[in-house]
């Protein structure tokens, strides 16, 4: 009996599809492509960079050659500085894990956001301020998937578990753009726009850099209340009337006005902001969520699990430094040194499910013990 005797239909139909189909000298993705597009050479980087120049506007970030990197580079043929620094980032292994790290619910159900859920949101609001605005999209995209790049498992809480063991505190911020993404060689805009996306730090040096210190806060404010209604902690109507008659009670009516209220208000004044009645809503709607999701009784349980675990974590390391993988270590320190921080970039980087494991395994928690949801 040959292989091809034991594929159903969807599997021989699948693999017919080895090849594309030959039309005018060109392979075809389908056998009946018609696509047609116009002569010419298209659009090449350096024509791009002086379209750039020509329609944004007077201060948006502009794009030249190679990027201003700590290394280096060769321009890209086709591809600007920014644009790189985007695909740099959406191929990173850190960017990957997002996936598997908290927004606000430990280990999130199938419907609940992740990080990185949480980080696509907020390149789509931020592109959908940036491009508004006349502003350079790609750099605007780059800053906003990288964003929380840096961030350990378990949410905020990772921040207080493992700022104990370095002298300078954890940051996620600062800790993405200068630890964890530095493999990419990412342009210095890019990397300052990250390591200042908090409202806590100091400003961007780029327009676009605020666009997603504003765009974060939208997106998570929004997203993080629609998660949390669909959780049964809260109910839509408790939302304060104040918001509700500013912005509404649905995500899509929410977003509407946090974003048309911020692009209003750069064209008006020139400064990246927003109306101060939408402001005093969105300050308002996030107070509310502090009170009523991040700090409930259930959240700072969490909390407390997730800094025990962590901190336990980072302690175990450093007593077993051999489990360290070699890559981490920073061999212009001394040693003791090396492995705290070797140990730290380790467990920051973990997944929820990838620490909670390890917890079980080398610290011998009980599965009990750990916040719901978490199936080790």
């Amino acid at each position: 009996m040959s292989l091809d005797e034991n594929l159903t239909a969807q599997q021989r139909a699948w693999g017919s599809t080895m090849k594309g189909h030959r039309t005018g000298g060109v392979e075809t993705a389908h056998a009946d492509s018609s696509a047609i597009v116009g002569p010419g050479p298209g659009l090449s980087r350096e024509r791009r960079e002086e379209l750039d120049a020509e329609m944004l506007r007077s201060g948006a970030t502009l794009s030249s050659g190679a990027g201003n990197r700590a290394i280096e580079e060769a321009p890209d043929s086709t591809r600007t500085s920014f644009e790189r620094d985007r695909d740099r980032i959406l191929h990173a292994t850190a960017f990957r894990r997002l996936a598997g790290k908290t927004q606000v619910f430990v280990f999130p159900d199938d419907h609940q956001r992740t990080r990185l859920t949480h980080a696509l949101e907020v390149a789509q609001v931020a592109r959908s301020i940036s491009r508004a605005l006349g502003l350079n999209v790609p750099l605007t995209e780059a800053i906003a998937l990288g964003h929380d790049c840096g961030h350990g498992p378990g949410g905020h809480s990772s921040e207080d578990a493992l700022a104990p063991f370095l002298d300078e505190g954890f940051d996620h911020a600062v800790w993405g753009a200068d630890i964890t993404l530095v493999p990419l060689n990412l342009c210095v805009e890019t990397l300052d726009g990250i390591r200042n996306h908090s409202w806590s730090r100091p400003a961007p040096s780029t327009p676009e850099g605020e666009v997603v210190s504003w765009a974060d806060r939208i997106a998570y404010v929004c997203h993080d209340f629609e998660d949390a209604v669909n959780a049964g902690v809260v109910r839509t109507d408790e939302l304060p009337e104040s918001v509700r008659e500013s912005c509404g009670s649905s995500r899509r009516t929410q977003l509407a006005a946090f974003i048309g209220s911020m692009i209003d208000a750069t064209n008006e004044t020139g400064l990246v902001g927003m109306n101060a009645v939408t402001a005093e809503a969105l300050a308002a709607f996030r107070g509310f969520n502090y009170e009523r999701i991040y700090l409930r009784p259930e959240s700072q349980q969490q909390a407390q699990m997730v800094v025990e675990v962590l901190r336990g974590l980072v302690d175990y390391l450093t007593e077993n430094p051999e489990r360290l993988p070699v890559r981490l270590f920073d061999q212009q320190i001394d040693r003791e040194q090396a492995v705290a921080r070797a140990a730290v970039a380790w467990v920051a980087g973990m997944t929820d499910r990838y620490a909670f494991t390890f917890a079980k395994e080398w610290l011998g928690m009980d599965r009990s013990v750990l916040p719901r949801g978490v199936d080790v």
